[in-house]
């Protein structure tokens, strides 16, 4: 009988023992032992594109892409092989973690629906008329149609039925291909406003799912195009559905000084309303894509020798009016966050307040920055003989001047609608042109030498300042902000060359000022480009130069604390061969001397702000 007793003590000291130890140890007064459980800061980025389309955007369709559906550039995107216009094979390199399928508003899936001989289209006036261009194989006269019923006086509607079919259809198509935790696809489209030409396209993104997103019809600059009337509408959506949505801006280089001008489209000067508005609803600039990149101009920036970088800016967007030089200053992203210090002084609120992400506005369905697989903007924008030497549409611009760009990458807990919209929202995103290097920024007072290195570089970073996309807070007596950088490269991409951080500033009489620091610089700096070639004929390049990571802790040494400031990171890579000279190589042609060979891709961070106290 005691025998037992001792085996049934041991057996029962056996079982409860680590369930007691367990109950002292979840306690809120342990240290917790799995240092995750303890951490709500991300951990990790995610690569994706904020703005691409299928041939559900009518201009798209129009100029030749008939076959990429949502359901084929979603799969694009997850890594299928792909039949391209050209005859091609084509597969992304790496699959995106996310992807927004912004197509136009204006008209959306029309065509498409059109294609399928959908009576619902097909019955209303628009749509016979540009059904029978369709069956009569006349995409020239559907194309000028198109063009002329977006330009019209007074623009010919669809039916709201329609719409609202069509854009359920969008939103259980994005729902069916989201997948939390493996790729994220969001709701979306894109607003495409064109007042006199001048670009002031915005992607909206929705967080939602189909029962939210589809109680809405897309508002489309048929319907205005005063980006103040979208944010109303934006407004409006919210407060009927409970959701979340947001615009992003992009290619203000192409809207010949509208994008951040200093008065609304309808002439009033910007005041703390529209501040507020333009804040809460616009929280990210794309600062890079296939129209060329928005970061800086050399002729606002002449001391910056990086700062002419793919750079369009000859018109407007419709290309109906020249660009001249007073028009600048305000549609570059550098200059606009300068601008927003000013607006801020007078108005107290910043309005241009905005982080930067990255997209293509590929209008193929193939979203691939990568400058060894690039396949254009429109089809006769895919790869060939030609490709350098014609012109995108057939008359619009040459397409050597398409800039192989870009990427959004945000920093977020999981890979999921809810958790990469709260990182957008709260600014914590970069862009890059086209490389996968992971970059973190800073901002505190408290940073030390040396803290970069350290394996808890991260904890570090949020315990005793803010990521980028924040604001600073008081300037301590006596000290200046201390910005904690580290950078290391796309892993299967090129070496870093160039740590920078671009500071704008108001000075003492409140004139806007800039520098670019090189705060590190790889000890292996990059000679000018020599393209080496492979056994299979394609253009190369050597990581012997510069380095694989770069990161400092750097203190600004002109730091006042009364005048208001921004700071951003922007990432140098060492040379690497153009798309253009891939297609050179491939297809055995000479390029036109003004056509570039060699191109440096880079990162920009999203901004870190100080505001006096004052």
């Amino acid at each position: 009988m005691m025998r037992i007793i001792y085996c049934t003590t041991l057996f029962s000291v056996a079982l409860f023992a680590p369930l007691q130890a367990a109950s002292v140890f979840a306690g809120g007064n342990e240290t917790v032992y799995s240092k995750p459980v303890t951490q709500s800061h991300p951990q990790q980025v995610f690569f994706g594109d904020t703005h691409a389309h299928s041939n559900n955007s009518p201009d798209s369709f129009s100029f030749g892409n008939l076959s990429q559906s949502p359901d084929l550039v979603y799969r694009y995107a997850l890594g299928e092989t792909m039949d391209a216009h050209n005859g091609m094979k084509t597969r992304i390199g790496r699959p995106l973690d996310f992807l927004v399928l912004s197509d136009h508003a204006e008209y959306i899936g029309m065509f498409a629906r059109i294609v399928d001989e959908d009576p619902m289209v097909t019955a209303t006036e628009l749509g016979g008329r540009w059904a029978k261009f369709y069956q009569a194989g006349d995409f020239a006269n559907l194309a000028a149609d198109f063009v002329a019923s977006l330009s019209a006086e007074v623009p010919p509607r669809v039916p709201n039925e329609v719409r609202a079919d069509i854009w359920a259809d969008v939103a259980r198509m994005g729902d069916y291909y989201n997948r939390p935790g493996v790729f994220t696809a969001f709701n979306s489209y894109e607003w495409t406003s064109m007042p006199e030409g001048n670009n002031l396209h915005r992607v909206v993104i929705f967080k939602d799912d189909h029962d939210k997103v589809s109680q809405v019809v897309p508002f489309s600059a048929l319907d205005s195009d005063d980006p103040e009337d979208l944010w109303s509408y934006l407004a409006d959506y919210e407060d009927k559905t409970g959701g979340e949505v947001m615009s992003i801006a992009h290619n203000g280089n192409l809207s010949n000084g509208v994008m951040f001008a200093s008065e609304t489209l309808s002439g009033d000067p910007l005041d703390a309303d529209y501040a507020r508005r333009r804040m809460r609803w616009e929280p990210l600039y794309e600062v890079t894509q296939v129209k060329g990149d928005g970061e800086a101009h050399a002729w606002l920036s002449p001391d910056d020798p990086y700062a002419d970088y793919e750079t369009w800016d000859k018109t407007n967007v419709a290309r109906t009016v020249d660009k001249k030089p007073e028009m600048l200053q305000f549609e570059y992203a550098r200059s606009a966050l300068q601008w927003g210090l000013t607006h801020e002084q007078s108005t107290g609120f910043n309005p241009f307040q905005f982080g930067f992400i990255g997209g293509t506005d590929i209008h193929t369905g193939f979203v691939d920055p990568d400058e060894a697989n690039f396949f254009g903007k429109f089809p006769d924008s895919e790869p060939s003989d030609e490709r350098t030497s014609n012109r995108m549409a057939g008359a619009l611009w040459p397409n050597w001047r398409l800039a192989a760009s870009g990427y959004a990458a945000i920093w977020a807990q999981e890979n999921t609608r809810e958790s990469l919209f709260a990182a957008m929202k709260r600014r914590e995103t970069y862009a890059t042109t086209g490389s996968r290097m992971t970059v973190r920024f800073f901002g505190g007072w408290d940073y030390k030498a040396g803290d970069e290195s350290r394996s808890d570089m991260t904890d570090i970073g949020y315990n005793r300042g803010v990521p980028m996309g924040g604001v600073l807070g008081e300037a301590r007596s006596g000290t200046s902000p201390r910005f904690m950088v580290a950078a290391t490269r796309d892993p299967e991409g090129a070496n870093l060359e160039k740590l920078q951080v671009v500071k704008g500033w108001l000075d003492a009489q409140g004139q806007r000022r800039e520098k670019v620091f090189d705060i590190e610089v790889s000890p292996r700096p990059a000679p000018e480009l020599e393209v080496l070639m492979t056994i299979e004929g394609r253009p190369a390049y050597s990581n012997e130069y510069g380095s694989p990571q770069l990161a400092k802790v750097w203190e600004d040494p002109e730091f006042d604390a009364r005048l208001p400031a921004v700071y951003y990171v922007r990432v140098i890579e060492i040379p690497i061969p153009r798309w253009s000279t891939h297609d050179a190589a491939y297809f055995g042609v000479e390029l036109d001397p003004q056509i570039p060979k060699s191109t440096r891709e880079r990162a920009y961070t999203s901004p870190i702000w100080y505001t006096p106290a004052d």
